[in-house]
């Protein structure tokens, strides 16, 4: 007579064998699995397995497949497509065809910064690339919302001004980290009262201040006029 084999089904592991479990698993992994019955569906809605969430397009915000809440310690959203070109350019310069390929997307993220606003009030740290669409109301909305943030690292966001730099002086306490790359609405002296006020900060702007910033049809009239002003003195 053959020994009898025993079997075993993954939902007869305890509640922390499946933690584990989920841990080493991405978010659409995550998610198909808890679609396969109400007890692992449970487990990944378990907070301790969200506390770091990372984004590589605002398609990725729209999946469902993670969740938002008071464990989440790490946020990034870093987006490298050649899109993001087209979405760095003034507005009042784009052409209809950019114009409707920006728009898709156009109040994703910050939709969605307005969600972790709500909801994710222990956030310490904050990666945002190549998130043209954010501008200074939604990383001042999470100053406000977020006072555990130790690390604001924003790269190719074209929306951030100097606003924001303000606003860090005034909300952020316990902020030890900002980068603002390759952000061309950030200037000198925004950069210099910063170092003013926080002198405590690590602060980076690879080539912000060097970069031209935007410029509206007024301005550059305005511009113009004071070239020729010039050129005729």
């Amino acid at each position: 007579m053959m020994p009898r084999v025993l079997t075993m089904n993954i939902t007869d592991l305890n509640r922390e064998c499946l933690l584990h479990l989920f841990s080493f698993l991405d978010k659409d992994s995550r998610k198909c699995l808890s679609q396969t019955c109400h007890k692992l569906q449970d487990v990944f809605q378990e907070p301790c397995l969200w506390t770091f969430l990372h984004f590589s397009s605002p398609s990725e915000l729209r999946k469902k497949n993670y969740i938002l809440g008071p464990a989440l310690k790490s946020l990034s959203i870093c987006w490298y497509s050649s899109r993001v070109k087209i979405c760095n350019i003034e507005d009042w310069v784009k052409t209809t065809l950019q114009k409707s390929m920006c728009r898709p997307h156009l109040n994703t993220v910050s939709d969605f910064l307005q969600e972790v606003c709500r909801r994710c009030p222990n956030l310490q740290t904050l990666t945002l690339s190549g998130c043209a669409h954010i501008g200074d109301e939604n990383l001042i909305q999470v100053l406000k919302h977020c006072p555990h943030l130790q690390s604001l690292k924003l790269e190719n966001c074209s929306g951030v001004t100097d606003r924001t730099l303000a606003k860090v002086l005034l909300l952020s306490r316990r902020l030890q980290t900002l980068h603002v790359n390759f952000c061309r609405n950030i200037t000198q002296k925004g950069l210099s009262l910063m170092q003013q006020g926080c002198p405590g900060i690590i602060l980076q702007a690879d080539r912000s201040a060097d970069m031209i910033a935007d410029r509206t049809p007024d301005d550059i009239i305005s511009l113009q006029r004071t070239s020729r002003k010039i050129i005729l003195r």
